[in-house]
């Protein structure tokens, strides 16, 4: 069995955190040992309870998610701070990583992704929705391209990581935000060969997960 991963939730709407706690206690490694309502009091239970995830809205009152989330990382708490909001401006998620934050997911997430979520930035692994991920990657692309006038994307240089043009297919719906199953269905496999696919170009690539094969093909210009 897993270990349990202690969890506070800092959301100030009353019926969103008791979604959240019924959705979070249905997986058995998930413990829900506090809630806040504001940013202030999501500071002072982090220090009191020492979780090892926080997920951290950003609207709160008294003291926005963001600035809680520095004031967390400030007193060099281990805790890990998932971001977990409806914003999804350039602003708030470079100020949320700016301030710390190990994660940003999007309340529109259904639960498996946010239990995965939970569960990764808890191991130490930066988690981002796929819709935030692109959003940070555009902002490193458009870097780039300042810096470098021809940095249009080159997708002939899969070949450079010796990817097969099946692998290089679904390394690009795994850019989209696909999971396994959506891929199989796009690409009309089935999921054990998608997943083998999946593994053969994280190898290939020297990445440990998706995300980090999303970050390589955009720096890279493989999409």
């Amino acid at each position: 069995m897993s270990e349990e991963i202690k969890v506070l939730l800092v959301e100030d709407h009353t019926m969103t955190r008791l979604g959240l706690q019924m959705v979070l206690e249905k997986s058995e490694n998930i413990n829900v040992i506090g809630e806040a309502a504001d940013g202030k009091r999501g500071v002072e239970l982090a220090k009191e309870l020492l979780p090892d995830v926080i997920l951290m809205d950003i609207g709160l009152p008294v003291m926005d998610g963001i600035e809680a989330t520095r004031r967390i990382k400030e007193q060099g708490l281990t805790s890990r701070i998932l971001i977990f909001t409806s914003r999804e401006s350039d602003d708030d998620v470079f100020e949320a990583l700016k301030a710390g934050a190990d994660g940003y997911i999007m309340k529109g997430a259904d639960e498996n992704r946010l239990i995965s979520a939970i569960t990764e930035v808890s191991s130490g692994i930066a988690w981002l929705d796929p819709a935030i991920a692109k959003l940070v990657l555009a902002n490193v692309q458009k870097q780039k391209n300042a810096e470098q006038k021809s940095s249009t994307p080159n997708p002939l240089k899969y070949k450079e990581y010796n990817l097969t043009k099946r692998e290089y297919e679904v390394l690009k719906l795994i850019a989209d935000g696909l999971d396994n199953d959506q891929i199989a269905e796009k690409l009309v496999i089935s999921e054990s060969t998608a997943k083998a696919h999946v593994h053969n170009l994280l190898g290939k690539l020297y990445v440990e997960d998706k995300h980090k094969a999303t970050v390589l093909a955009y720096k890279e210009g493989l999409v």
